[in-house]
């Protein structure tokens, strides 16, 4: 047996301040989306203990960009948690209109103890709800 991440999908509201002078939504609303993604990813799947006792912030953000997004688009961003190492956590977003992929994003996290602000590992109960054991067959 291994596990799968469990997904969650995210809907994004795409605001006039997101757009830019051509158009679009602008490069920084992306990350805006993925770290709003993130954290409500954690906040819905943690234990309200640990979502109270962890805080996040992000190390490094990969996007790549498929095709722009426009004002009244209807966009969601799904969030896989790929791995934790230590008090790291390494996600994928993939940001979507239907099932067109608008961006990739590939982003790395620290897990922060709220009181301490030091880097903090999850326990392995709290990992183990965000993802589903599958057998190998699958």
């Amino acid at each position: 047996m291994n596990t799968a991440a469990l997904p969650y999908d995210f809907q994004v509201d795409v605001e006039q301040s997101d757009i830019d002078f051509m158009g679009h939504v602008n490069n920084a609303s992306y990350l805006k989306w993925v770290q709003a993604a993130v954290i409500a990813h954690w906040q819905h799947i943690a234990p309200v203990e640990a979502v109270a006792q962890h805080l996040w912030v992000a190390l490094k953000h990969e996007i790549t960009y498929r095709r722009p997004t426009f004002l009244d688009d209807e966009v969601v961003a799904t969030v896989l948690l790929e791995k934790v190492q230590g008090a790291r956590a390494f996600y994928e977003t993939v940001i979507k209109r239907g099932g067109e992929v608008l961006a990739e994003v590939k982003s790395s996290w620290c897990c922060l103890d709220a009181t301490t602000l030091r880097p903090a590992r999850l326990a392995t109960d709290v990992i183990d709800r965000f993802f589903v054991a599958k057998s190998d067959g699958s």
